[in-house]
């Protein structure tokens, strides 16, 4: 384990993208946290090589509902990922408890999602003007990293 932030995908619906944030959970430390339903199922052969052979390295929870993550996470902030922030990701001072929530491709969280009162702000990662979005692995591994960074890469 480290001093990684954990990561949450609502409602994700890309394979390949679940799976190579299962290697950023195995690289980093960072528990992976899925909120159903679910794109995919875990046992297809897209998620299976996108993670490789990093299955048994990672922390994988799948959560029933939003409520049922939130609750198990009582004592986190969180931070809901979004385009159409004021906060840059790395304004934030990021703890080893954080929860960084990145909604699916193409449609991003949900408004419901984003104005729960557990959630702690609304962040954004700078990006050109006119270009919607980055791909959500390569997001959740840029904020991670981030966090990790003002940890010291620390090991717990």
């Amino acid at each position: 384990m480290s001093a990684a932030p954990h990561i949450a995908y609502f409602e994700p619906r890309i394979p390949e993208n679940t799976g190579a944030a299962i290697r950023q959970s195995a690289v980093t430390g960072s528990p992976l946290h899925l909120i159903e339903p679910l794109g995919f199922d875990l046992s297809e052969p897209k998620l299976k090589r996108a993670g490789l052979d990093y299955h048994d390295l990672a922390t994988v929870t799948v959560h029933p509902s939003f409520e049922a993550f939130l609750a198990s996470m009582p004592d986190s902030r969180v931070f809901a990922f979004t385009a159409s922030a004021t906060t840059v990701y790395s304004d934030i001072a990021y703890r080893p408890d954080d929860v960084l929530l990145f909604g699916p491709e193409p449609t991003g969280l949900p408004e419901d999602a984003m104005a729960h009162p557990r959630v702690t702000d609304r962040v954004r990662i700078p990006m050109l003007p006119g270009r919607r979005s980055l791909n959500l692995s390569n997001s959740s591994a840029l904020v991670v990293y981030e966090a990790w960074r003002q940890a010291g890469f620390a090991a717990d």
